[in-house]
């Protein structure tokens, strides 16, 4: 997954922070502070993002 790819991950969760639980807002927050200082999320992170986005945004197009 390229930074582009979870730039635009976060920024459609944007969106949805409100919505979400706790423990996954403050987990999102992380993510939103590590996109903001420009950081690459390693293997795991990305699998977090990803379970984030299809819980309160939907499936994933393309398989990413």
């Amino acid at each position: 997954m390229t930074h582009a790819e979870q730039h635009a991950l976060i920024v459609d969760l944007k969106d949805y922070a409100r919505k979400m639980k706790r423990y996954d807002q403050e987990e999102f927050e992380m993510f939103l502070k590590r996109d903001t200082d420009d950081e690459d999320l390693d293997t795991m992170s990305q699998k977090k993002l990803v379970r984030l986005y299809e819980q309160y945004v939907g499936p994933l197009e393309g398989g990413a």
